[in-house]
């Protein structure tokens, strides 16, 4: 029930009109006591009803706010790849600069790979230039496109569930009155809180900058891709080395950096990939890399910092 209420910092509320009278496109079963000692994870594409089902048994291992939040996405994704959209695991930042230009940035990698860390020390270098930073997702978007064909980025999530350690010190507490915490007294200690608005997130804007985030190898802090098949080498094979954000460790491959929806779907999202990064190309979307180091040691704090500084560079630059 405590994971359940938790999702309220997470999802916005439907409304009344919203859901009465209407089929579910979504149904989650959790927790449930079937008496199997096996955990059970299971998903079911009901195309008679047209509902993608979900389902975890009870177990004291699942009782993590991650199991109600990924499953959920899960299965958000698994619906987005079948309407032939493309699930991106990652943030995107909508900056409006102090001279009124804007800048649309998806930033794509799995956990720990540096996303958060990167955002927060652009955030911190930049207040002499940007005037706005919207989050438009900080875990979960989708990327569609629209009429003309020109990709768009969507959110998915009105909220954050972030590592404490990312955030400033202080900052979690600040915001206590509207904050979830999670195990706040151990490694990996988590909070929910809300940092946008549903109507923000579903506007729908454009990519200038595609960036996978790299957090195992040095070089130089932000690459763009000129080759198309690199491109998607780079993306497709979601190299990132763990360090205990998760239960994972060492240089890992997660196909396209997304275990929660494409990797169940690996065929069909491969088609998908391929399309969307010829209209990336296309389309003038810069993609690249951005270097953040975290996994490579003694570059934990100095990388993302530097790879910030780059990516405030090109956004002047745009």
């Amino acid at each position: 029930m405590a994971h359940g209420v938790t999702l309220c910092n997470l999802f916005e509320l439907a409304k009344e009109d919203e859901y009465r009278g209407k089929k579910p496109d979504i149904v989650y079963v959790f927790g449930v006591r079937d008496n199997n000692e096996d955990m059970q994870t299971i998903f079911y594409d009901d195309k008679e009803n047209d509902i993608m089902l979900g389902y975890i048994n009870y177990m004291e291992s699942i009782d993590y706010f991650g199991y109600m939040k990924k499953m959920t996405l899960t299965l958000h994704n698994l619906i987005m790849i079948k309407r032939g959209y493309l699930p991106i695991h990652g943030a995107m930042v909508n900056i409006i600069t102090k001279n009124n230009k804007e800048a649309n940035v998806v930033i794509m990698g799995d956990s720990g790979a540096g996303k958060s860390e990167s955002l927060e020390a652009f955030r911190e270098l930049s207040d002499n230039y940007i005037s706005d930073m919207t989050i438009i997702f900080d875990d979960m978007g989708v990327i569609k496109l629209n009429e003309n064909e020109k990709p768009l980025g969507f959110g998915t999530e009105i909220g954050a569930f972030v590592r404490l350690d990312d955030l400033d010190a202080g900052y979690a507490f600040k915001e206590i009155d509207r904050s979830i915490f999670m195990n706040p007294d151990k490694i990996n200690a988590r909070l929910v809180i809300p940092v946008a608005s549903y109507k923000e997130i579903t506007k729908g804007y454009p990519i200038d900058l595609l960036l996978y985030a790299n957090n195992y190898e040095e070089g130089e802090e932000l690459e763009f891709f000129t080759n198309i098949d690199t491109a998607i080498d780079v993306f497709r094979s979601g190299r990132r080395m763990a360090k205990g954000t998760t239960t994972e460790r060492g240089l890992v491959e997660t196909y396209f950096a997304n275990p929660f929806g494409p990797a169940q779907k690996v065929e069909d999202t491969d088609k998908l990939i391929y399309e969307y990064f010829n209209k990336f190309f296309e389309t003038g979307i810069k993609v690249g890399q951005l270097r953040t180091c975290l996994g490579v040691n003694g570059k934990e704090k100095e990388g993302p910092k530097k790879a910030a500084v780059k990516l405030l560079e090109q956004i002047k630059s745009l």
